[in-house]
């Protein structure tokens, strides 16, 4: 490459001076990384601490230099939360795979935009490819197909999306990707769980049919949505005049890691003529896993399904997926742009795939499992998944055998959710304290949550480099410092 300007030593592939420039800025970074393998879970600092910490010039009009700019970096670093940490257990907050890492490098230099074949080329096919094995690995059938995107909530959102216009056009004969919603649209319902993510009622808004459209079917004991109950729900709904156009089941609550029984669910909702969406999120990695791959039998059956590579997966934010058993739903959603996606591209058979997204730029995100899959194979894979689900048997039996702690539910996946034990008056405040104590201490991050209208603790086990006894250690943490607020 000849005839450069002074402007190419400032980015990758032009020539030597980008090159050494590049080389320079990973050799910071790689310098800056080391300092966060630090001892504590988070720095402690307050809001009101890293605003000061971090105030200056967001842009200065000269630049600073290198060696400037890393020392102020390392005040991030250091006040960041470490989630390989085996004391961070509050969020499906995981540790990353280095095979992911090195993705993320070769992601960001080469750039490529997975809207149109002309800007991604061999990533537009092996994106393909992945989305091919993932429909595989679910069962879902040689019709079936999907996309990536960035994250459970945006997969969510078009599984609902998908369902509601295939109930319009099916049921109704109405074409919403022309006409929009049809005056009655305030009819529409979905159906989820008491424990299902808040993305269901979240996507409802954004659906134009507000929360009112989302109707909780109750749970058992375990959290777990009650078939029977939302075989009546639907009945309900239908003798209400409402127009019930999807169920969604969770495989693999947030709080607890439930998983609804999906064969019971998909009987109904095919029995019904309701398109079954399968949020899969957290609980999708056990499909890896030879021990408890049943767990999720009836996933099959699914007409969309949410999977999330950056929870138990171990990909670095953001990595998910969104599969289709049929990919004829995304018609609803096609637009084609001359300049972008032409309709005779699309005759030839070239892969644009801006067709079966929300989004138009978007990363390739797909190299990053491959890479990781390619590197570990799925045995090592299955292994890791199958350690978070013995760390919460671990932690479960230690909480059990405390006279300090109670357990609220046994746990089906990588999620732990007890209480320390106290009077009625002072559990409450206790529970709740915790949590801010402990983050504020920089000692642990450890969950919250409300169960049964009383706060409850979390731990959420995403780490499977992480050993017994630190398991047994952050559980005598949270029972010292449960005792300390008490007195």
């Amino acid at each position: 490459m000849t005839g450069q300007n002074h402007f190419a030593q400032h980015f990758f592939g032009m020539g030597e001076a980008g090159a050494r420039s590049y080389s320079n800025w990973m050799r910071i970074a790689e310098d800056l990384l080391s300092l966060a393998q630090d001892t504590s879970a988070y720095s402690g600092a307050s809001p009101e601490l890293l605003n000061e910490l971090l105030d200056g010039e967001v842009c200065p009009r000269g630049g600073v230099g290198s060696q400037e700019l890393k020392e102020r970096l390392e005040t991030l670093l250091r006040n960041s939360v470490r989630p390989w940490h085996p004391f961070t257990a509050a969020h499906l907050h995981t540790p990353v795979l280095a095979p992911s890492l090195a993705a993320e490098a070769i992601i960001a230099a080469l750039n490529q935009s997975m809207d149109s074949f002309d800007q991604a080329p061999a990533a537009s096919v092996l994106e393909q490819k992945v989305i091919r094995w993932l429909c595989e690995l679910v069962g879902l059938p040689g019709t079936a197909s999907g996309t990536f995107t960035a994250g459970g909530t945006q997969s969510n959102y078009i599984g609902l999306l998908l369902a509601r216009d295939h109930f319009l056009l099916s049921a109704m004969g109405w074409p919403s990707r022309e006409r929009g919603l049809p005056p009655e649209s305030g009819r529409l319902r979905f159906l989820c769980s008491e424990a299902a993510h808040f993305s269901v009622k979240k996507s409802a808004i954004q659906l134009g049919l507000g929360t009112q459209a989302v109707r909780q079917v109750a749970c058992d004991d375990a959290f777990r949505m009650r078939p029977e109950k939302l075989r009546q729900d639907i009945s309900d709904m239908r003798a209400e005049g409402l127009w019930p156009a999807a169920v969604v089941a969770t495989a693999g609550t947030t709080d607890f890691g439930s998983i609804d029984p999906l064969r019971e669910i998909a009987t109904i909702a095919h029995e019904q003529g309701i398109w079954l969406h399968v949020d899969a999120a957290y609980g999708g990695a056990l499909l890896l896993s030879d021990r408890y791959r049943e767990r999720l039998a009836g996933l099959e059956q699914a007409d969309s399904v949410t999977i999330d590579f950056h929870k138990a997966f171990f990909q670095s934010i953001s990595c998910s997926a969104f599969l289709v058993a049929d990919q004829q739903r995304f018609e609803t959603i096609r637009v084609n742009a001359d300049y972008l996606n032409s309709a005779s591209r699309e005759a030839e058979g070239i892969p644009d795939l801006v067709t079966r997204s929300v989004l138009t730029s978007r990363r390739f995100d797909a190299l990053k499992l491959w890479m990781s899959l390619q590197a570990l194979g799925q045995e090592q894979f299955g292994a890791m998944i199958e350690r978070l689900a013995e760390l919460a048997i671990v932690a479960a039996q230690h909480i059990q055998d405390s006279v300090d702690l109670e357990l609220v539910v046994p746990p089906e996946f990588a999620a732990v959710v007890f209480r320390f034990r106290a009077g009625a008056v002072s559990a409450r405040h206790i529970n709740e304290r915790i949590p801010q104590v402990l983050f504020a201490e920089g000692r642990a991050v450890v969950g919250h949550t409300i169960v049964r209208g009383e706060p409850a603790l979390k731990l959420t086990l995403c780490n499977p480099a992480t050993e017994n006894c630190h398991i047994r250690e952050l559980l005598d943490t949270i029972t010292a410092c449960g005792k300390a607020i008490s007195n």
